[in-house]
């Protein structure tokens, strides 16, 4: 009797002791599921997030498009300094072209280049580099349709449509700069000229086209950029499996439900 009465506490504490650690990795097991819950659900919304990008930058990108076609064909890249001519009812401008004049009266008299061998380098430049620009973005806006999120494409993987959208968004990139550079290039130009002591020619001030390209190639690269930020994809969750949690009496304390449940995930007590 001495025995059983030393030994019946000490098995009571021992009891206590493992109960107190099965409700403790029970809550712990409990409160690990609910933060992989809130992880789904940011991953979720951080998915939203970038299908939004995604459209804003495509928008920016036909836009940045539609102002390069603008600045291309636009004959206003230089115009003639007033400071130069004899009367104000006479304009005098040129772009990529062609060179053209005005009178007060609205008539206009354009006259295209002649030659292309004869034109300056600088010329022969811009022009190839607003036509690559052309080429780049419209290319750039039928790949970036293709990626996006919310357009389907047989059976691609969201993985190769983040590369797709990548892609898409790098070519956007490049458009911009190839018009950054085109214009930039001509307005250096035109400024060397203007304050050049020794230049003999008609000095020229800049022309509203060189503002086109410059807005066209800042939509272009910001455009570029969102679809390249958007292409992140986020980590895939673990497979879905269903498991729960038992306490020390055998009664299921916690159940988890698929993760391809329509609601989401459920949990029971």
């Amino acid at each position: 009797m001495e025995v059983s009465d030393v030994t019946r506490p000490e098995s009571r504490a021992l009891r206590n002791s493992t109960n107190s650690t099965a409700r403790a990795s029970s809550f712990f097991k409990i409160i690990c599921f609910q933060v992989f819950q809130v992880f789904q659900v940011c991953a979720e919304t951080l998915s939203r997030m970038a299908v939004g990008l995604q459209i804003v930058g495509l928008f920016l990108g036909v836009v940045s498009w539609c102002l390069q076609s603008s600045c291309t064909s636009n004959q206003v890249w230089k115009m003639r300094s007033q400071s130069e001519s004899v009367t104000t009812s006479q304009w005098q401008f040129e772009g990529l072209w062609m060179s053209c004049a005005a009178t007060s009266m609205g008539s206009i008299q354009c006259s295209k280049f002649k030659t292309v061998l004869g034109l300056s380098a600088h010329l022969q430049t811009c022009r190839a580099l607003m036509i690559l620009s052309l080429l780049f973005g419209l290319t750039s806006i039928v790949v970036s349709v293709l990626g996006l999120k919310c357009t389907k494409l047989g059976r691609t993987p969201e993985q190769v449509k983040a590369k797709i959208v990548l892609s898409g968004g790098i070519l956007f990139i490049l458009s911009g700069l190839f018009t950054l550079i085109a214009v930039s290039w001509y307005a250096a130009r035109v400024i060397n000229d203007f304050y050049d002591p020794l230049y003999g020619g008609v000095r020229f001030e800049l022309g509203t086209g060189l503002y086109l390209g410059w807005a066209a190639a800042g939509l272009a690269i910001l455009g570029g950029s969102m679809l390249c930020c958007s292409s992140k994809t986020t980590p895939s969750s673990p497979p879905a499996r269903q498991f729960s949690y038992y306490s020390t009496t055998g009664r299921s304390i916690y159940r988890a439900a698929p993760a391809s449940d329509a609601s989401g995930s459920k949990a029971y007590v």
